[in-house]
């Protein structure tokens, strides 16, 4: 079955344009058109005449009011954290008090609270136009650390939760030995630990396998940090990754005491450690890459590993601005993820990149809108795996968000790319459709807010 769609104004090939037909057959675009009479004309927001186009009206056609980009991919959450919101904010302190009080929170969660508070963040994410999640998860074991019965429970759990939220999901199953160089896990940190590399390849193994064939599912691996996974069992997380040919994050000079630890044990920049061990590389995300020596941008850049910026949540824990343009330019692509998730706005993350710099360098205008844009489509949705994604074009999955015009923050802006990234925000987002499927309507919002209230008041009552 076919289904057209005439959009007011769409997102094509890095221009706006107005009145673009497309067609939708088992979940992918398989035709896109734009009205001859549009082409290479600098458009403004106004009244769409279909009969006065370029080409004929198709029987049947629904029309998408609005301006409709590619399905955006937040390449960085891990969903429990959202449960933190407006709770950790109140307390002065650092990244490293903060995260006492999000292991306070990873502590008591079980499979079915983890199920119940990922499936309401997650449906948070589809609301503000995220098409595809890439959760960092390790979160793996019970609270004492030793395994569930059914050792990917909780891996399974956030599978499902997206699923039922109706967006794709790379599970990003991480591997998490250490409380720091040379320091056994303590505490929460236990659950966290398969023991060594190599159990936890089994396990991630496991998971992957029952997840293949699953269109909406990947599964790779991630490196939780240097601090966390000792230089000697990098090398097992790689192989493992590279053999399956899956994406490979790690958290990347996030601080800088994580820099001044890895220089202490290993002589060694984390940059240029994860360099020698093979882990840098067009499938490998460095999330945050905040703190960066000359070397490591060259290391970075060179490699082709992309940079996941979470700016909202690098500004919530004081970690500093990361070299956005510097990495852009010596061949990092830009990804961008909601992380902690003060913030679920991906149209936030765009603007923060630039407006960071801004402070940083106290000079505008570093990013194009476009190339932000790619970032949090095109970029984001290959780093996770879904190379078919992010794009309005035959043959890629059928994701469209769909930005309201009219609302007061975006009336007036000019209705283009830069009314994405310049003016709009996630309460503006009216409809998603994720590989062919409308998953979210306007006015679902208030639903998600109940499920999000339901949950988390949940979690801090047992907490």
């Amino acid at each position: 079955m076919t289904t057209t769609y005439r959009l007011e104004y769409a997102l094509v090939d890095g221009a706006v344009h107005p009145d673009v037909l497309v067609s939708v057959s088992a979940g992918r675009f398989s035709a896109v058109s734009i009205s001859p009479a549009d082409r290479g004309k600098v458009r403004m927001t106004g009244d769409i005449s279909p009969d006065k186009r370029g080409f004929p009206r198709p029987t049947g056609e629904t029309v998408i009011r609005g301006l409709s980009i590619p399905g955006m991919a937040n390449a960085h959450s891990h969903a429990f954290h959202r449960a933190l919101r407006g709770r950790t904010q109140r307390e002065r302190g650092t990244f490293w008090t903060w995260r006492e009080q999000m292991y306070a929170v990873a502590g008591r969660l079980d499979p079915d609270s983890y199920q119940q508070l990922a499936t309401a963040v997650f449906r948070e994410m589809a609301a503000a136009g995220v098409t595809t999640v890439g959760e960092f998860h390790y979160l793996h074991h019970q609270p004492d650390g030793t395994a569930y019965t059914e050792a990917n429970v909780m891996g399974e759990a956030l599978v499902q939760a997206a699923t039922d939220a109706g967006i794709r999901i790379a599970l990003l199953d991480t591997c998490y030995l250490a409380a720091g160089v040379g320091k056994e896990p303590e505490g929460v940190q236990r659950r966290f630990s398969d023991g060594d590399a190599g159990r936890w390849a089994e396990r991630m193994t496991a998971l992957a396998d029952a997840m293949a064939g699953r269109p909406d599912v990947v599964v790779g691996g991630a490196v939780h940090s240097v601090r966390a996974v000792p230089r000697d069992q990098i090398g097992v997380v790689v192989e493992t990754t590279q053999r399956r040919h899956a994406p490979l994050h790690v958290h990347l000079s996030e601080q800088i005491e994580e820099n001044d630890q890895c220089l202490a044990a290993y002589g060694l920049t984390p940059t240029q450690l994860l360099h020698d061990e093979g882990a840098l590389g067009q499938l490998t995300s460095a999330v945050h890459a905040t703190h960066l020596t000359d070397t490591d941008l060259a290391l970075l850049g060179g490699s082709g590993t992309y940079a996941c910026f979470c700016p909202t949540t690098e500004r919530d824990l004081g970690d500093g601005i990361g070299p956005s343009t510097r990495l852009h330019e010596l061949g990092s692509r830009l990804t961008l993820g909601s992380d902690s998730h003060a913030v679920i706005d991906l149209f936030e993350e765009m603007r923060a990149v630039e407006l960071d710099e801004r402070l940083a360098t106290q000079k505008r205008g570093h990013w194009e809108a476009g190339e932000l844009i790619d970032a949090a489509t095109v970029n984001g949705q290959a780093s996770l795996g879904f190379p078919d994604a992010g794009r309005i074009a035959v043959g890629h999955r059928a994701d469209l968000v769909t930005i309201d015009l009219t609302s007061p923050r975006t009336a007036g802006t000019g209705g283009d790319e830069n009314t994405a990234v310049f003016a709009a925000t996630a309460e503006d987002v009216v409809q998603v459709m994720v590989d062919g499927r409308v998953v979210v309507r306007q006015g679902d919002r208030e639903q998600v807010g109940r499920e999000l209230d339901a949950a988390i008041r949940a979690l801090w009552e047992e907490v």
